[in-house]
């Protein structure tokens, strides 16, 4: 339970990280953060009871500068959730296709890489999109800096969609 996934956000509400229950608490009570949001469950000491935070705010302004996401095989299939994005199924083993092949001057880049199962990446093999009947499920594009913290969120983190920028 101490090991739950807390979201923090800064004091402009923006978010920061995420960090395991225990930390958290820590941080409560040291008093450095406010709880916005807590799991059903609590944690129980000898003399005290807890909230199991589930998001929590800085009392201060941390000014952070953001690193680019990491262009790799492993952020493309989570940014394409886990789907080709020609056929749209989920398959495995998934490939990483260019859309524009590099031997026709297609870059390593965010906008040119796309998930695709191996049967739709034979398929298209070294061809434009233009000349064949395979269109893209969406434009691919680079993520936001919310990315990596938006992968995070499931039914128990269901609270941390209105912080994340994430439908409803």
């Amino acid at each position: 339970m101490l090991n739950r996934k807390v979201l923090v956000l800064n004091q402009s509400y923006e978010p920061l990280m995420v960090i395991n229950a225990k930390r958290a608490i820590v941080l409560i009570i040291k008093e450095k953060v406010k709880m916005l949001e807590k799991y059903s469950e609590n944690i129980r000491s000898v003399q005290n009871s807890f909230d199991l935070p589930s998001v929590i705010r800085l009392n201060f302004y941390v000014h952070l500068k953001y690193k680019d996401i990491v262009l790799n095989r492993r952020n493309i299939l989570k940014r394409d959730d886990y789907r080709c994005q020609y056929c749209a199924k989920q398959a495995t083993p998934l490939t990483i296709d260019h859309i524009v092949p590099k031997n026709k001057g297609g870059k390593d880049s965010w906008e040119n890489l796309v998930a695709a199962c191996s049967k739709c990446n034979t398929r298209k093999g070294d061809t434009l999109l233009k000349h064949m009947d395979m269109k893209l499920l969406k434009k691919p594009r680079k993520p936001s800096k919310l990315f990596q913290l938006q992968t995070y969120v499931n039914k128990k983190q269901d609270n941390w969609k209105q912080y994340l920028f994430m439908e409803g």
